[in-house]
Parts: C-alpha cells; sequence; structure tokens
C-alpha cells in the first residue's frame, strides 16, 4: 500500500477528518438545483486548515450529481478563464453533431489558462446564459469554485458577483463557491463589493477533535498493515493539535519512516515523524503566514507568546505598552489574517499549531 497522505496543498487526504456534516447544506441545494442557499458558500479559515481541500470536496460532490464544474484560482484573468471553459462546454454541449450530454467525467475542470480579449469579456453572461440553458435541460447546472479569493482583483470578483445573483434571478442552475482567509472574505463582504454573497453559506473551518486524529491514524496504519499502539497514536495526534495539514505531514513522515525498514512503528519512530513535520510546517505554513504580518502585529503576537495557553487582551496591552483601543484594532486583523482566534472573553490564541514555538524561538 502507498503513502496515503498527502501533505500538498489541495491535495485530497485518505479522510477527511471532523468534516462530517459540513456539506450536507451544498448536497441538499445540488438537489434543488436553484435558489438553495447552500448552493452559494464560502470556506474560510487558517492557512492550511483544508479550505483547499473542501473546495475539491464540493466539486466531487457535485460532479456526482452529474453537475459541470469549472475551477478556477483567483488570479489575474480568472474570469476570462472561466468564461473561455465555459464558452468550450456549451460549444459542446449544444445542438448539432458534436454536442453531447454532461456527466460527471466529461464535465470535468479545464485546464483553461488564456485570457478572453476584452470584447469577449463582455460575452461572459451571454455565454453562462446559453451554457446554464443547456444543463437545465439535462436537469443539472454549473459549479464554479474560485480559491484564494485573497489574490482576486475587486473588480473581477465584483463582475462575477454580479453575473451569478444575475443567473440566480433567472432561476438558473448556478453555484458559487469560494475559500480564502477570513481577513479576505470579511472585506469582501464588508467593502460592497459583493453584497449578496452575505447571504452565502459561511463555514469556519476548525481543527478536527484530538481524538477523531487518533482513531484515524490507527485505522489507516492498519489497513497498510502497520499497528500503532494507543499511546503512539495519541502522541501522533496530539502533535497535530487537529490541524489538518499537520494530519497528514505526521501521518506522512511516521508512514516513510515505518515503510523504510518495514517494521513496526516505534515509539522513536514518532518523534522523528513529529519533528519533521513541525520543521516542514513552520517553512511553508508559519514563515507564510507571518510574511504580511507588521512589526506592532508582531510585537502583538510576541506578547501572546509569553503565555502558555490563551492571552488576556489586558496583558497583551501591558505588554506592549498599547491603549485597549488599539489593542482591539490589532486584534481584530490578527484574527482576520487567520494568525489568532477568540477564545473566550476577552481571550485570544494561536490559530495556527507550532506560531507560538516559533515566536519564542
Amino acid at each position: 500500500m502507498e503513502n496515503p497522505f498527502r501533505p500538498t496543498a489541495g491535495a485530497t487526504p485518505p479522510e477527511l477528518i471532523g468534516r462530517a456534516g459540513i456539506l450536507d447544506e451544498y448536497a441538499y441545494g445540488l438537489r434543488l438545483r436553484s435558489g438553495a442557499p447552500g448552493l452559494l458558500t464560502i470556506f474560510t479559515g487558517a492557512r492550511g486548515v483544508g479550505k483547499t481541500v473542501m473546495l475539491g470536496a464540493a466539486e466531487d460532490l457535485a460532479r456526482s450529481q452529474g453537475w459541470a464544474v469549472v475551477s478556477e484560482t483567483a488570479t489575474r484573468g480568472f474570469m476570462g478563464r472561466i468564461g473561455n471553459a465555459m464558452r468550450r462546454l456549451a460549444d459542446e454541449l449544444g445542438p448539432g453533431p458534436h454536442g453531447r450530454r454532461v456527466t460527471a467525467l466529461t464535465a470535468a475542470g479545464f485546464g483553461i489558462t488564456t485570457q478572453l480579449p476584452p470584447e469577449q469579456q463582455l460575452e461572459w453572461r451571454e455565454e453562462g446564459v446559453r451554457l446554464l440553458r443547456l444543463l437545465e435541460e439535462q436537469r443539472t447546472g454549473l459549479v464554479i469554485t474560485v480559491d484564494e479569493i485573497h489574490a482576486a482583483e475587486r473588480q473581477e470578483i465584483a463582475q462575477l458577483a454580479a453575473d451569478v445573483q444575475h443567473f440566480i434571478r433567472m432561476d438558473l442552475p448556478i453555484s458559487l463557491v469560494f475559500a480564502g482567509l477570513p481577513a479576505a472574505v470579511s472585506n469582501l463582504l464588508n467593502e460592497g463589493v459583493a453584497t449578496f454573497l452575505r447571504r452565502a453559506d459561511r463555514i469556519d473551518l476548525h481543527a478536527a477533535a484530538v481524538d477523531e486524529v487518533e482513531r484515524s491514524y490507527r485505522e489507516i496504519f492498519a489497513d497498510g498493515g502497520f499497528t500503532l499502539s494507543a499511546e503512539q497514536a495519541r502522541r501522533a495526534a496530539e502533535a497535530t493539535g487537529g490541524y489538518p495539514f499537520l494530519i497528514q505531514l505526521v501521518g506522512y513522515f511516521l508512514w516513510q519512516e515505518t515503510e523504510r525498514i518495514s517494521a513496526e512503528p516505534t515509539d522513536d519512530m514518532v518523534e522523528r515523524a513529529v519533528a519533521a513535520a513541525r520543521r516542514r510546517n513552520e517553512r511553508v505554513v508559519i514563515e507564510a503566514a507571518l510574511s504580511t504580518a507588521s512589526g506592532r502585529d508582531l510585537d502583538f503576537l510576541r506578547a501572546m507568546a509569553e503565555d502558555d495557553g490563551p492571552s488576556a487582551t489586558a496583558d497583551i496591552g501591558r505588554r506592549m505598552g498599547a491603549r485597549p483601543n488599539t489593542v482591539g484594532n490589532y486584534r481584530t486583523r490578527l484574527i482576520d489574517a487567520g494568525l489568532i482566534e477568540a477564545a473566550g472573553h476577552g481571550l485570544v490564541r494561536f490559530a495556527i499549531p507550532g506560531l507560538r514555538d516559533h515566536l519564542r524561538r
């Protein structure tokens, strides 16, 4: 059995731990085909919490129901690429000898990377209506997914939102699913760029329960012919903090250790896997997350790092020498950036495992 763990951005893990029921409303919307709130869904959360994975799960669910899927990342020109994909699909489905019926396989995502010229971008809405009418005849619809909306140009997001709202008013079978950092989503909804998206089903992704991670590790390793003791599985699970990217990293390195010598896992193997996972998480997630933090943001985070658990904002202000309203502003900024999260009245905690230790070092 190959290593089942996939610690790469967006790769499908062997099990979506702690995500049971999240897509139930979305699945219901796919059955209704138009007008259901679940068809507008936004996934938010810290880096590495599994936003892109959930986008993929939504796409797979849609394809299994026969829906066409256009999957994009919000880099410059993504509207043109979506329009190109829609035109291609409409041409394939349209009347004539080349027309065909949409299926889960033939409606899979498109590898279109070219940008439409400006005059063709003006026809985006007409192309959408044409495609959606064809899909409606087959009692199916279109799902558009857009990842990393923090990278999107506001004009393109506004245009996409306006056109999708137009399709919804026409009672056409359309679904729009976004994923992005909390700050990007909050700004998008508060700036009036896409006001109607305030009605979307916003799903804030959090860490899974450690008990669920422990169970999953034991079952996955058993399927591969390896036996993790209860203590080993617990140690590995606790090291992840329930954080999806770390779940994949620890599992990946531990599987690699056991596979290398074709022997049952040992306590030393678990410790080496945990250490390797933390190093990779620090390079890939933590350093990237801190790259956009200001000097005062870092002061706030370092003040938090003095505590072993949740921090009181009053203590943070005292350590920073800052007034309460200033502390409150930085608190909001860092929550929106996915670096910290509320932990009770007047308390905050780190949202990314390993961030405290990194700051202390």
